[in-house]
C-alpha cells in the first residue's frame, strides 16, 4: 500500500492546444466581433446613465368617472 492512497488525487494534464493558422476570414471575424462588442459596451453605457425607460409606471385613471367619460365621448 502507498502512501497516497488516501490523499486527493492529482488532476490529470489536459494536452496542448496547437495553434492554428488564421487566415483572412478569421480575422475579419475576430475583428468584427471586437468591434460589435465595443459598441455593445458603449450603448450599454449610454443607457445607464439615463435610468428607466420611460419612467411614468402604471398610469391611474382617477378622472375617468363615467360622468366624465359620458361628457367626452360624442
Amino acid at each position: 500500500m502507498s502512501g497516497r492512497q488516501g490523499g486527493k488525487a492529482k488532476p490529470l494534464k489536459a494536452p496542448k492546444k496547437e495553434k492554428k493558422e488564421l487566415d483572412d476570414d478569421d480575422l475579419a471575424f475576430k475583428e468584427r466581433q471586437k468591434k460589435e462588442a465595443a459598441e455593445l459596451k458603449a450603448a450599454q453605457a449610454k443607457a445607464g446613465q439615463k435610468g428607466p425607460m420611460g419612467g411614468s409606471g402604471i398610469k391611474k385613471w382617477a378622472h375617468a368617472t363615467p360622468e366624465y367619460i359620458a361628457s367626452t365621448s360624442l
